[in-house]
C-alpha cells in the first residue's frame, strides 16, 4: 500500500470514533433500542459492538506486530452480541472503544515502514497483513456510525 492511500485510511481511522459520537448525540433511551427492522441492531447493540471489535482489532494489530506469523482469532460477531448483554448501559461500551482505537492509532504512528508488512493468518480471510487490517477497521466505525443514524431514525417512525 502507498503511502498517500494509507494516510487517507489512517486518517479514516482515526476519525471514526468522532463519527460514531456525533451518531450517537442527543440519543434517548427508546432510540438507542429501536432497531431499523426485524433482526437488526439497535444503537445500544452496535455501540457495544463497536467496543468489543475495536478491541478484537488492537488485539489482532499488536499480534500481527510482537508474533511471527500469528494465527489471527475469528469470533462470531452475533454470538457476542447474544452472549454478552449488549442491553446494558453503553457509556464504558463507548470510553473502551475510543481507548482501544486511541492507543491503536498512537501505535500505528510509530510503524516503520518493515512493519506495515507483517503478516498472520486469519482462519476466514486467509493471509492477514497489517494493510488488510487497516483497510478494514479504518472505515468499520463510520459504517457503523450509519446504521446508528438509521436505527435511531426508526424510533420515530414507530411512534
Amino acid at each position: 500500500m502507498d503511502s498517500d492511500i494509507r494516510a487517507k485510511l489512517m486518517s479514516d481511522y482515526r476519525d471514526g470514533y468522532r463519527a460514531v459520537a456525533d451518531a450517537l448525540e442527543g440519543a434517548t433511551e427508546v432510540e438507542l433500542d429501536a432497531r431499523p427492522a426485524p433482526g437488526k441492531w439497535s444503537a445500544r447493540e452496535i455501540v457495544h459492538h463497536l467496543a468489543d471489535s475495536e478491541m478484537m482489532s488492537a488485539l489482532r494489530v499488536r499480534w500481527l506486530l510482537a508474533a511471527d506469523r500469528p494465527a489471527i482469532v475469528a469470533y462470531d460477531q452475533d454470538e457476542f452480541a447474544k452472549r454478552l448483554h449488549y442491553d446494558r448501559p453503553i457509556a464504558a461500551s463507548l470510553a473502551a472503544f475510543k481507548a482501544a482505537r486511541e492507543s491503536t492509532a498512537q501505535l500505528l504512528d510509530r510503524l516503520a515502514e518493515d512493519e506495515w508488512s507483517r503478516e498472520g493468518t486469519h482462519p476466514e480471510h486467509g493471509r492477514y497483513g497489517m494493510d488488510t487490517w487497516l483497510n478494514i477497521y479504518s472505515r468499520h466505525a463510520h459504517d457503523h456510525a450509519t446504521q446508528i443514524v438509521r436505527a435511531r431514525a426508526s424510533a420515530s417512525v414507530r411512534d
